[in-house]
């Protein structure tokens, strides 16, 4: 059982739910966190809690993905006696909206496999463009209809991100901002964390730097072969309330703004933001929902998503340097409670879902192989 002190090498989303986890668990916890430097995901996110879809090529991330969902409240309710912040979480289920009838056949068809694979315990229901409107009655005329599912959620992933380092802090943990981790070193027993400002030494360390993780993972004999994905997000200024639950593309955030967004761009480490790119997804949004034309957009960012070969998380505890693992995955806000609550405990020797094991990066050298 791993135990003793633990360096957590990344301060987003990823980092600091494990953080919690461990500190939670009464482990001596000291986060190195890059700050706003880093290409850091985590301040450009869309805030979903979101199930349905995922895991369509690995029924296994649709478990973990539910899993984590169903841990959220227990989360939530945590780190609101722990740091006195609301997240403002909801769960009321979630929309995934169509334009296109071909795209929505095929879209039911890969759910309804996914469905099968799990067991049937898999709860959605696809609803055409009026029972859909019942739901949500601003949709427009060009939407014909959706994949509705009781399983999805959102919150405000900035308020997340504060707690979790209120929260580690409040639980005895200690958070370096600073420069990058340049170099990892270990021995037999412990490791050695080498920054430009210090030197500092644990019994354990955690990689959970995000696209960091592809230089960190090899110095502790592990891999991390994520690459970034850029995704670009608008907000608009306050709305009158019409949305009730979060869609994939659209959702309407506590005090009345919408966030729009789910852009993917493969080009490199670019965070910024392309005109024609944030037109394509206003012009999106404005059929899905009528009501947004002419709404003020208020801001806008680009992000780099943490993307591993097939898209899925990487969770690996290192055999060349024990005490060594890593958590990598893009679905920071998701698997946030699963990594509190499961993965935590996994690094520390609990027992963990045994489908944990299919998130070894050693299967992409295996499908190579294959």
């Amino acid at each position: 059982m791993a135990d003793g002190t633990f360096a957590v090498i990344g301060g987003g989303l990823v980092g600091m739910a494990v953080a919690w986890g461990l500190a939670s668990r009464g482990r001596k916890v000291t986060v190195f966190d890059e700050g706003d430097r880093a290409f850091r995901a985590s301040r450009g996110n869309f805030g979903l809690v979101w199930v349905q879809g995922k895991g369509i090529a690995m029924p296994d991330y649709a478990r973990w993905s539910r899993l984590s969902a169903q841990h959220w409240p227990g989360l939530r309710d945590e780190l609101r006696d722990a740091a006195g912040i609301d997240i403002e979480l909801a769960q009321p289920g979630g929309l995934q909206m169509f334009l296109d009838e071909d795209e929505a056949e095929q879209t039911v068809a890969q759910m309804q496999a996914l469905r099968t694979a799990l067991g049937g315990d898999y709860p959605f229901e696809y609803l055409g463009h009026n029972a859909v409107k019942k739901l949500v009655p601003e949709i427009g005329p060009q939407v014909v209809g959706g994949i509705h599912s009781p399983m999805d959620g959102h919150l405000n992933p900035l308020y997340l991100l504060r707690a979790l380092h209120k929260g580690v802090r409040a639980a005895g943990g200690t958070v370096l901002h600073g420069p990058r981790v340049e170099r990892i070193s270990s021995r037999p027993g412990s490791f050695e964390v080498h920054r430009a400002d210090g030197t500092w030494s644990a019994d354990n360390v955690v990689l959970c730097a995000g696209l960091g993780n592809a230089r960190l993972a090899p110095m502790v004999g592990l891999d991390a072969p994520v690459v970034p994905n850029r995704g670009q997000v608008i907000i608009t200024e306050r709305v009158r309330p019409f949305l009730n639950m979060p869609t994939v593309h659209v959702r309407q955030v506590g005090e009345g703004a919408v966030q729009i967004g789910d852009s993917k761009e493969d080009v490199g480490l670019d965070d910024s933001t392309r005109g024609d790119v944030l037109a394509a997804i206003a012009r999106r949004a404005t059929r899905y929902f009528p009501l947004l034309e002419g709404v003020r957009v208020v801001r806008t960012w680009g992000a780099l998503r943490v993307m591993s070969p097939d898209g899925h998380p990487i969770y690996d505890r290192s055999t060349a340097c024990p005490g060594a693992s890593l958590v990598t995955c893009h679905s920071g806000v998701t698997l946030a409670a699963a990594h509190a609550r499961v993965v935590a405990g996994w690094i520390c020797g609990e027992q963990a879902p045994g489908y944990m094991e299919v998130f070894g990066a050693q299967r992409f050298a295996l499908q190579a192989a294959g």
